[in-house]
């Protein structure tokens, strides 16, 4: 089975940038959605971005205008720029597919006030 790896998570001021990564461990062509999620302390896990095969996007309106998910097939991998991130944007980020995979371990973003 398709396994995920998260990467890229960090402790940021808030208005700072981070960019995610998730990379599959096989093709992800297939996968027909894509979905960057996130669990705060506490909290369900709550998807924030998703993406199509064909590019289209769709966001939270928690993070609309500030986050961008975009995916490279050829690498395997899918991605999260997260730009102006906020206190509240502070969570493990996890991405899957539709159908869902195993899940990931995921990638600690906190962000500092």
């Amino acid at each position: 089975q398709v396994q995920l790896a998260e990467s890229g998570g960090a402790l940021v001021q808030a208005g700072g940038s981070l960019r995610l990564s998730c990379a599959a461990s096989g093709s992800i062509s297939s996968r027909k959605v894509l979905i960057w999620y996130r669990q705060a302390p506490g909290k369900q896990r709550d998807a924030v971005a998703t993406i199509t095969s064909g590019g289209t996007t769709d966001y939270a309106d928690s993070v609309k205008g500030r986050f961008t998910i975009s995916r490279d097939d050829a690498k395997k991998t899918v991605y999260l720029q997260m730009n102006s991130l906020k206190p509240e944007d502070t969570a493990v980020y996890y991405c899957n597919t539709v159908p869902l995979l195993s899940w990931g371990q995921g990638t600690q973003v906190t962000v500092s006030s």
